[in-house]
């Protein structure tokens, strides 16, 4: 049931790669994140972190004033390889595996989130200086797409990618992960991230360096950046917190309303609005929900003293997976993640409350929304941080969620076009 994605890896990839075969030499994701450090300035220690951080303000000088005054950069400027030697190096294993003997996606979430930034930095690095005056961050997981339902745990994995579009002070990077399975790498997923650069505080946006497409292939990447930009706009214009549902979409709502209504008379001739009945073979949207907490400790911090991002990803994405394994009754499989809008950065220190909610059903998928907020203990006021929408696939056909409020009824509809946009992509 799970669509092989086409051009994958991209012609892009196909053009920097060289051969198929395992790369010996390439850096592995620990190179990834000690590299970040030193960009940085970060510290592994708590206390030299802060004043590392600290120190950094310094590099305000060191901010270009245009993007014109910016050297242009090419897509292979970015271009890295990382590998994971879950086959080559098996006491890193542990790390990856799960209790259904493969690789752990949220751990891959994470991976893909440190490689993203540093992607950006080699575009916008400064051969004079050590460190960057840039605090480059992720602003929205666009997509992720995968094309093997299993991930194994005892082979190495090839990560690839580089910046594809670059605004004024964004940039967008594709990324490719391919599994090493009989002496050639095979794809297994791709994701599209978008990073925003901002100052060395991390207050302000800040310019990048341009990006020059270098040949056909590389223009036509370039304006499927544009394109996903227009998009983004487009979906979020058209959001239900700001518009009301298509005529079609309030049909649907109709119709449920319709399908639940409990038509036994109360007395003759009458029918109560309020009196609902579950069709067979569904469940009650309020009853497709899980909760979690994370209190967020220093272990967690990225390289701006903030919580990872890629952490926040796996703690949905396992909250979502847990979802979808109690919902259809069997191990799903992860098809698609997408639009995962970064809204405010986590601090050390926070409650981090975690709301995962089967939104909408067809077939053996099951579409999972998991809404992230922080607690402030002091204020006792809560924050939204991230809003996360994970596609699965169930092994049976599972039952239809069905919501019985006008509030959920927005969550259908919002977790449909989702959906229904994953499939267009697969």
């Amino acid at each position: 049931r799970l669509r092989i994605m086409r051009k994958l890896p991209s012609v892009l990839a196909r053009t920097f790669t060289s051969g198929t075969s395992a790369s010996p030499g390439l850096p592995d994701m620990a190179a990834v994140r000690s590299k970040l450090r030193d960009i940085v300035g970060a510290s592994t220690n708590w206390r030299d972190h802060v004043q590392a951080m600290q120190e950094r303000k310094a590099l305000h000088t060191l901010l270009a004033k245009r993007q014109e005054d910016l050297p242009p950069r090419r897509m292979k400027d970015s271009y890295l390889e990382v590998i994971l030697p879950l086959g080559s190096q098996p006491e890193i294993r542990e790390k990856y595996l799960n209790v259904h003997n493969s690789v752990r996606f949220g751990r891959i979430l994470e991976d893909l989130d440190s490689l993203g930034v540093l992607i950006c930095y080699t575009h916008t690095k400064q051969e004079m200086q050590q460190r960057s005056p840039l605090s480059i961050v992720t602003a929205l997981v666009d997509k992720i797409n995968l094309c093997q339902k299993i991930i194994q745990p005892d082979c190495d994995i090839k990560f690839t990618g580089n910046v594809s579009w670059v605004g004024k002070t964004s940039m967008e990077v594709k990324m490719h992960m391919l599994q090493l399975r009989d002496g050639d790498y095979s794809p297994v997923l791709d994701a599209t991230f978008v990073m925003v650069a901002r100052d060395p505080e991390n207050k302000r946006p800040a310019f990048v360096n341009p990006l020059i497409p270098e040949s056909p292939e590389e223009e036509e990447i370039f304006k499927q950046g544009e394109l996903n930009k227009s998009k983004r706009i487009e979906f979020n214009t058209a959001s239900l917190l700001k518009m009301a549902p298509t005529a079609e979409e309030r049909n649907i709502v109709h119709d449920i309303f319709l399908n639940t209504l409990d038509t036994r008379q109360e007395g003759e001739g009458t029918v109560s609005f309020q009196s609902r009945k579950l069709p067979p073979n569904s469940v009650w949207m309020e009853d497709a929900k899980l909760k979690g907490l994370q209190i967020c400790h220093p272990e967690e911090r990225n390289i701006f003293n903030r919580i990872f991002g890629g952490f926040l990803m796996r703690k949905a994405f396992e909250l979502g997976w847990a979802i979808a394994c109690s919902y259809g009754g069997s191990r799903p499989f992860i098809v698609s993640v997408d639009d995962i809008m970064f809204q405010k950065p986590v601090e050390v220190g926070s409650l981090l409350l975690l709301s995962g909610q089967v939104c909408y059903t067809e077939k053996n998928y099951i579409q999972i929304r998991v809404h992230s907020e922080v607690y402030n203990a002091n204020t006792r006021e809560n924050h939204t941080t991230n809003v996360f929408h994970f596609t699965f696939i169930s092994e049976n056909e599972v039952p239809q969620v069905v919501p019985k409020t006008y509030g959920e009824s927005m969550l259908y509809l919002d977790g449909k076009r989702h959906f229904t946009a994953v499939m267009k992509e697969i």
